[in-house]
């Protein structure tokens, strides 16, 4: 049984002449409970995914065109991102408010997405077919989560004006109203981060650990919007069932930590496809119900950069293949994560540098909160 939906009734239960049931209500104490809980989850799971996946040969095989360095990750088990799934899950099943909406729309995120990447995965490591999912079946299945996600916001809003706003963090009380397409622009997000996140995840420890980073952003503008008082002294929107989102989001930056205990460079696990197409698309819709898409953009700068410079390099090749009949490449490699392993910058100085830059980009972001 669920710790919320067991102890919080009992918050006025007095014991020896404390309340020791009322800490249950508080977002606070639960987004704590949730952090740890999963950290230990993950810790304890790792060695379980890890053993079964060796054990069913669910292992990397390595892309021709990324770095020859990689060779040595052959062979590492894939698929990790199953630890993080169930670890999500947990964590949010004993410390969350289960008849939160927007906790039900996460839960619903992690699992679609979870079970479409762990379909690409099983479709590469069990039944070896070289490519996988099927790309247009991939994109069909985010579209229609992102689909699914709007329309639910969209047609159950009260006042369905106040959900399909963006916000524009540097201006104050300035929003730009989508109306009607406020639906294709959620198909986008989702699509486009759960894609990002996939490109980022290419050396040990960079996505697990830029993820976390940007989550922490998000979480702290979860615990702000869902505050009444500190969301009206910032002059941001308060929204009701945003404060259990903080909840989620912290049971999601332990897991994530867990996790990198055996993802860091040599890495034990891999995340896959399972991990990293569901961990790209649980922070779009947080940044949807937030309603801080730029603000995500900000703090989520890695992954823009490693999508941007994957859409450049293919459009580059092809426009200089178009006008001298010979491709050339604006970088070494795409994504740009590659590019600078080809430069001579070992693995393990690049993801930390991209982590640092991660946490700047989260800075600059919540530097904006005053500007408004």
């Amino acid at each position: 049984k669920m710790f919320y939906h067991l102890f919080a009734p009992l918050a006025d239960t007095e014991i020896l002449g404390y309340n020791l049931f009322r800490v249950f209500q508080y977002v606070t104490f639960r987004s704590i409970a949730a952090f740890i809980t999963a950290i230990f989850f993950s810790i304890l799971l790792g060695p379980k995914f890890i053993n079964m996946l060796k054990k069913h040969q669910a292992v990397e095989s390595i892309n021709e065109y990324v770095p020859i360095s990689h060779k040595e990750k052959e062979g590492t088990p894939t698929m990790g991102g199953l630890i993080v799934i169930c670890s999500i899950l947990l964590s949010v099943l004993l410390w969350n408010n289960l008849i939160n909406s927007y906790v039900l729309i996460m839960i619903i995120t992690t699992i679609w997405l979870g079970a479409t990447g762990f379909l690409d995965d099983y479709l590469k490591n069990f039944l070896k077919a070289k490519k996988g999912l099927i790309a247009k079946y991939k994109l069909l299945s985010q579209i229609s989560l992102g689909l699914l996600i709007a329309f639910a916001l969209y047609y159950s809003a009260q006042d369905p004006d106040a959900i399909t706003k963006i916000n524009l963090p540097f201006l104050k009380g300035n929003s730009i109203q989508l109306k009607l397409l406020f639906i294709p622009f959620v198909v986008f997000m989702v699509t486009a981060t759960s894609n990002a996140v996939n490109l980022t995840d290419g050396l040990d420890g960079l996505a697990g650990g830029t993820v976390a980073i940007a989550a922490l952003g998000l979480g702290i503008m979860a615990y702000i919007k869902g505050h009444y008082g500190i969301a009206e002294y910032l002059n941001l929107d308060f929204i009701r069932h945003a404060g259990e989102l903080t909840v989620f989001i912290a049971a999601l930056i332990g897991t994530l930590l867990g996790f990198l205990w055996y993802n860091v460079k040599p890495a034990q696990i891999i995340l896959g496809d399972t991990g990293s197409l569901s961990l790209g698309g649980i922070l779009a819709v947080l940044a949807v119900l937030l309603r801080e898409e730029i603000f995500f953009a900000i703090i989520g700068g890695v992954f823009v950069m490693e999508a941007l410079s994957t859409i450049i390099q293919r459009y580059y090749f092809k426009y200089t293949r178009r006008k001298t009949g010979t491709g050339k490449r604006a970088f070494l490699c795409a994504p740009i994560h590659h590019h600078y392993e080809l430069k001579g910058i070992s693995e393990e100085k690049i993801v930390i540098r991209f982590w640092i830059i991660a946490a700047l980009l989260v800075g600059v972001g919540l530097a904006t909160l005053k500007l408004r």
